[in-house]
């Protein structure tokens, strides 16, 4: 059997507006039962850090995030195998994360970050006192029923979840329909 493709949420500069509704819903998301977030007003106790990125240009702005890439140079890239595929994507366990920084320059996209690891609104701190620090990137809230949070808060639909295989299927869907409506004229 063929190994099935990864999907991917994609924006569409065209769409957005740059409300940063996205990268809020994202933090809210990773963030609601290690630091509580989201429960009332007031709960946010750590930096706000979206696991996807608003880039704003002079006439454009699009959130933009990891493509969970088949042959991913940021997997390929990581030592200490903190970087793994789970369920055709492209996931970080953060626990295993050393923060050498190699996936954050082996990603093309540019979207790992690193940055301190923070539980229950604490900076998590290493023997020696300094500061854990580990990789982020989108995980296209894994384990999220809804899917992701970015797509179903956007107002503008400017984000949208992209699943190749079942993409594929439909544009060979519409395909067929062409040749047959062109047949028939």
């Amino acid at each position: 059997m063929a190994k099935q493709l990864g999907a991917f949420v994609v924006g569409d500069s065209d769409k957005c507006t740059g409300c940063k509704a996205c990268e809020l819903a994202c933090f809210t998301v990773h963030n609601q039962k290690s630091n509580g977030v989201g429960r009332t007003v007031g709960t946010v106790s750590v930096p706000v850090m979206p696991r996807l990125f608003l880039v704003k240009g002079e006439t454009f702005s699009v959130p933009v995030q990891c493509k969970h890439c088949e042959d991913a140079p940021c997997l390929n890239a990581c030592t200490k195998k903190a970087i793994s595929r789970v369920d055709n994507q492209v996931i970080i366990d953060e626990k295993k994360c050393m923060g050498c920084k190699d996936c954050m320059m082996a990603c093309p996209f540019g979207v790992i970050m690193l940055a301190q690891v923070y539980d229950r609104g604490k900076v998590l701190r290493q023997t020696t006192g300094e500061a854990v620090k580990g990789a982020f990137k989108c995980d296209l809230c894994a384990g999220r029923e809804a899917g992701p949070a970015c797509v179903e808060v956007c107002p503008h639909q400017a984000l949208r979840y992209v699943d190749p295989v079942e993409e594929r299927k439909e544009k060979m869907r519409r395909a067929a329909e062409t040749l047959a409506i062109t047949k028939t004229l």
